[in-house]
């Protein structure tokens, strides 16, 4: 089950079908020893780029899922399907409305083993995401400890997700979510700009995903993975 594979995750590339990636880059990547890449992205998803960069992520022996933003833009095949939902929203389409669309468009032939929501705090006031989604940034350590918790004890969600989309977060705030996350997968996005950055946020959240430094600086992206998995969790 998807859900159980998550567990094991301690790096993930998130790659963005509408920016663009080199044939290398791309080789590099899927063979750097990541645990999963995942596809999708903010901005510009559609159905054709989104299968494209699939069909180029499977010629290598890498798990690749997607991340569904969008009901038109959903690639059958892939290893697994994400569904976010964005609990800081004040905009109730991000919680259980747009999902409820795909079900309903995809509902008779969805693999249930291998898709999962993905709980989000997006935090990042400046970012696409956080406009798009409505959500509310200004959160204190202690709504963001409220907010994992209820995540894994009342939603009963398999991962919470701290996103902060190109900036990098306040250690403290993720630090603030594994503390309600006692048990429930933290995985954290955003501003990743080498190991330095990475070795500081694996060693608060349980998978690390690395982002915009995939499409940017791909040598700066592949130094990532070992500084991840040379990194205790809580160390």
């Amino acid at each position: 089950m998807l859900t159980e594979r998550m567990k094991k995750w301690r790096h993930a590339f998130k790659l963005d079908p509408n920016r663009a990636l080199s044939d290398a880059a791309l080789e590099r990547i899927g063979l750097s020893g990541t645990d999963v890449v995942i596809v999708g992205g903010t901005d510009g998803i559609t159905y054709e780029n989104s299968q494209r960069l699939i069909e180029r992520v499977a010629a290598y022996p890498v798990t690749c899922v997607q991340e569904v933003s969008r009901v038109d833009a959903v690639v059958p095949g892939v290893d697994g399907y994400l569904l976010p939902i964005v609990l800081n929203t004040d905009d109730i389409r991000w919680i259980v409305g747009n999902q409820q669309q795909a079900v309903k468009a995809f509902g008779d032939w969805i693999p249930w083993d291998e898709t999962a929501a993905l709980g989000y705090l997006v935090l990042n006031p400046d970012s696409r995401v956080a406009r798009l989604t409505r959500s509310r940034t200004d959160l204190s350590p202690q709504d963001v400890t409220a907010f994992a918790r209820l995540a894994e004890h009342l939603f009963q969600l398999p991962a919470l997700y701290m996103e902060y989309s190109g900036t990098l977060g306040d250690p403290k705030l993720v630090a603030a979510a594994k503390k309600g996350a006692e048990r429930l997968p933290l995985f954290y996005g955003g501003g990743i700009g080498g190991p330095g950055d990475v070795r500081q946020m694996a060693a608060l959240a349980d998978t690390v995903v690395v982002g915009n430094l995939a499409h940017l600086n791909v040598d700066a992206a592949l130094a990532t993975v070992e500084a991840v998995k040379g990194t205790v969790r809580g160390g």
